[in-house]
């Protein structure tokens, strides 16, 4: 179950989504808690033609740069959409603790279906797929229809 304080950052992640579709990015948005205090935030910067530019890729290399290996395993990311492939080993490797996230790839993958949008060319793994017994909690149901929306405004 997630506590308000899951979703109060959860709510920071999916703001800093509608930040990247203004900015016209695709709608994902990430932040970095330690101890109760982001210490890191992002959205997607793939627009520029750098598809790795992802909010969750970048959490682990600052993460990797400016944390210390015990102070990653306990920080907690929280991110608008479940981690692809690409962020989730970035995650693994570098050793960063728990992922709460507002949408499942599964929420993802219907709701990019129905918008016509082709298949990613990356997998649609679960995290733990790609970081097996790391703890992840989501969906957040309350979050999908305003990321739907973010999705819809997006592609449309």
């Amino acid at each position: 179950m997630l506590s308000s304080q899951d979703m109060a950052f959860l709510e920071m992640a999916v703001d800093l989504a509608e930040e990247a579709v203004r900015a016209g990015d695709e709608p994902f948005g990430s932040v970095l808690v330690l101890d109760g205090q982001w210490v890191f935030r992002d959205h997607n910067r793939i627009s520029g033609g750098d598809r790795t530019r992802h909010p969750e890729f970048a959490i682990a290399r600052w993460a990797a740069e400016n944390l210390t290996p015990e102070q990653r395993a306990a920080a907690v990311t929280y991110t608008s959409g479940e981690h692809c492939a690409m962020c989730a080993a970035a995650h693994g490797w570098v050793g960063l603790g728990r992922i709460v996230y507002a949408t499942s790839t599964v929420q993802l993958g219907e709701w990019l279906r129905e918008l016509g949008v082709a298949p990613s060319p990356v997998a649609p793994l679960p995290i733990t797929a790609v970081v097996p017994g790391l703890r992840v909690d989501g969906p957040a149901p309350l979050l999908a229809e305003r990321v739907r929306e973010l999705h819809r405004r997006c592609h449309a």
